[in-house]
């Protein structure tokens, strides 16, 4: 299993506001009345108050389910069926020669499918649920949220409001109008790169003026709906948010 993805955000650090100064963390035992390290501390899962149980390295490799050391597949599913709402991270998957073929053979036939293969996989101290899906030459292995850990939206009030079919229809419209095909390579993080110019301008002593707010206003539906229209078909739509 290989990470496959990584966050790229610029990296900022915590100073002292006085001085600009790097603060040191460290660790007191409040009951030994002493400062300690990283090394000299070990995880405990607390079972009543102040009580814990500890456990070294030795335990998490002993877990005793039978997802430790392999990926187990408990079934195939039609891709469409899982929400985006349950993904979670993303490891590519390589076979060992000797699981060569077998990989291979798993990663066709999930093509020729079009199914993912639903499973769980023990890593970082915790069992995953997870789907394997082919990629190339690869099987990508994304990990899941269980269900449990999909927090209720039925608290979200949304105003009901009713359309009209020409609203739908010239909402629809837009959509078409904007139709393109996903190039990921075509999206740039312009956050990222204008705060970087505003750490790079601060350096100089130049003054950062920041762009005027876009101005919202609520007029007609269907005229707004004509004006993105004939916006859409010169250059992308912003939606304000």
């Amino acid at each position: 299993m290989y990470t496959g993805t990584e966050s790229k955000p610029l990296s900022f650090h915590l100073l002292h506001k006085k001085c600009h100064t790097r603060p040191k963390q460290v660790l007191h035992c409040e009951t030994d009345n002493e400062y300690f390290g990283i090394k000299d501390t070990v995880r405990g899962y607390e079972v009543a108050k102040g009580q814990y149980v500890v456990l070294n390295e030795a335990d998490f490799e002993n877990v005793p389910v039978k997802t430790s050391h392999a990926i187990n597949i408990l079934g195939f599913v039609e891709a469409k069926e899982v929400d985006p709402v349950y993904f979670a991270g993303v490891h590519y998957l390589e076979p060992e020669e000797l699981g060569a073929r077998p990989f291979q053979l798993l990663k066709e036939a999930l093509e020729k499918t079009g199914r993912l293969g639903i499973g769980k996989v023990t890593f970082q101290r915790r069992e995953h649920l997870c789907c394997l899906r082919p990629l190339d030459d690869i099987i990508v292995l994304h990990s899941l949220r269980y269900d449990s850990e999909i927090l209720s939206r039925k608290e979200i009030a949304v105003p009901k409001s009713k359309l009209t079919s020409a609203e739908l229809e010239m909402a629809v419209s837009l959509v078409k109008a904007m139709a393109q095909t996903f190039k990921p390579e075509a999206y740039k993080d312009e956050y990222r790169a204008a705060l970087k110019k505003l750490v790079e301008a601060k350096m100089k002593g130049e003054k950062i003026i920041a762009p005027p707010a876009p101005r919202v206003e609520m007029g007609d539906l269907m005229e707004s709906l004509r004006a993105s229209i004939k916006a859409a078909k010169k250059e992308p739509v912003a939606v304000a948010r």
